[in-house]
């Protein structure tokens, strides 16, 4: 049986089942339902695999299959916390440990590439910035000779110029 990409095999489940973090029941804050009220939480396992499902198709939080994961906004919810607990972090450090004991990896050759500058000759192709066009500068005259000026004075603009 071919399992697909966002689908969690148990064998991958079993790697990072002990990664997810706990819920936290905080004494400072005060409930209004007693513990165990309200909405069964959604499983951990459906969570994930809602993550996954989204990370690996691209789709929106908000077209999940509510058939199968349940509250897109519950999924995200949870999105959002693990992240901030550092449950990602976690994950991606543990894929890297086995990776490197599987196959290796020559931490000596990583590097990382990417260009956050302007291309040399870009000025003379594209022209001005699309940015700039709309903002005040020195005007040139028209074309019939007359230089630009605004209709009202800046100062006091009941007045006219």
């Amino acid at each position: 049986m071919k399992i697909k990409s966002w689908e969690v095999s148990d064998s991958f489940w079993a790697i990072v089942e002990p990664l997810i973090p706990k819920p936290i029941r905080t004494r400072e804050k005060e409930y209004k339902r007693k513990v165990g009220g309200g909405r069964r939480p959604i499983a951990p396992r459906v969570v994930f695999a809602g993550i996954v499902y989204v990370l690996r198709t691209g789709i929106q939080w908000k077209a999940l299959p509510k058939e199968v994961f349940g509250s897109s906004s519950a999924i995200h919810r949870y999105f959002r916390e693990w992240e901030r607990r550092g449950f990602f972090q976690m994950l991606w450090e543990r894929g890297l440990s086995e990776y490197d004991d599987m196959e290796g990896i020559a931490w000596q050759w990583q590097a990382i590439d990417g260009g956050m500058y302007k291309a040399p000759l870009a000025q003379e192709s594209s022209g001005a910035n699309p940015t700039d066009r709309g903002k005040k500068r020195k005007q040139t005259a028209l074309a019939c000779g007359r230089t630009w000026r605004p209709v009202v004075h800046r100062r006091n603009r009941s007045e006219q110029a």
